[in-house]
């Protein structure tokens, strides 16, 4: 059985970081492009619940909630 690609592996101070900005952008409800690993296209939107029991981040855009596991996000930027 042939394996898919393997989500690229980053260090413990990466993802620090990367929490840090999701909980920021959270508290400020600021609007974020997020690159999600294996995705076609970016998730848009304002990040809504940080579910530590699941490890999802629960983004809205437009009235619709999309659930990105944590360690599938890849990447973190403002739309502008």
């Amino acid at each position: 059985m042939a394996k898919g690609p393997k989500r690229p592996t980053r260090d413990e101070f990466e993802l620090e970081e990367l929490g840090e900005r999701l909980v920021e952008a959270k508290q400020e409800k600021t609007e974020l492009l997020i690159t999600v690993w294996a995705a076609e296209e970016q998730v848009r939107g304002v990040i809504t619940v940080l579910d530590s029991r699941t490890k999802k981040v629960h983004v809205e855009y437009m009235g619709s909630v999309t659930k990105i596991p944590f360690l599938d996000i890849m990447k973190v930027e403002n739309p502008y």
